[in-house]
């Protein structure tokens, strides 16, 4: 293998979401180099830093009847039993809810945690809130999905946060989903809450980091003993 393959293999694609700010810093940075040489080189570090936030790396994911996995990369900041958004239709109920904090340095592309279908995706306008913050749950603008599995209905919430101000999604309702495909992104920093199906009991902890498609949060009880992996 070549030097460049080799450096190349090494690196992770950028998500084309990111393009247009990568080139907006770029361009920046040129501006600022005519300016001043200092100022350019602060426009280069701030152009690299933004294609490693766009970064895509791909994960090998955990294939098993009833496994859940981490939606996003980012710290368990909080495991809590919660009563799910109304908007998502999931019941009164308190549930086990999985909150991963993503900082401006983790992957934003967030994944889906388990096999399904897209039942619903709402989105709700609200606050700029820190997203660290236990109300943000509630008060945060928010994207959340419900999907389908055969271990039960699981949420899926994306949460805005004193940065983020653009929440994207990549799949429609009705859609199949494998565990660990691509679901959306987060611009810029925020959070993922996840509402287990009833019953269901979380296998981290707060603290813990976690890699979307890859960190099992969860095992709902399937009889089967070895997983399969996908890497994608």
């Amino acid at each position: 293998m070549s030097i460049v393959n080799s450096i190349k293999s090494q690196l992770s694609p950028i998500h084309p979401e990111g393009y247009p700010f990568i080139g907006a810093f770029a361009l920046a940075a040129i501006v600022l180099f005519w300016m001043a040489a200092p100022l350019g080189w602060l426009g280069v570090l701030l152009t690299a830093w933004c294609a490693y936030f766009f970064r895509d790396p791909r994960r090998v994911t955990p294939v098993r009847d009833g496994l859940i996995v981490s939606p996003a990369d980012g710290k368990i900041s909080q495991v809590a039993n919660a009563v799910p958004p109304l908007e998502l239709e999931l019941g009164a109920a308190p549930r086990t809810r999985i909150s991963i904090f993503m900082s401006v340095f983790d992957v934003h592309v967030n994944r889906t945690p388990a096999s399904g279908q897209i039942e619903k995706i709402v989105y709700r306008a609200g606050k700029f809130l820190n997203a660290d913050l236990d109300k943000a749950s509630e008060d945060n603008e928010r994207n959340g999905f419900v999907i389908r599995t055969a271990a039960g209905r699981i949420g899926v919430v994306q949460i805005a946060g004193l940065i983020a101000r653009r929440i994207v999604t990549f799949v429609r309702e009705g859609d199949a989903v494998d565990a660990g495909d691509r679901i959306g992104l987060i611009r810029f920093g925020s959070r993922v809450d996840v509402y287990l199906p009833e019953g269901g009991k979380a296998l981290v902890s707060e603290g813990q980091l976690a890699l979307a498609g890859e960190t099992v949060l969860a095992d709902l009880g399937s009889t089967t003993v070895n997983a399969v992996f996908r890497a994608g």
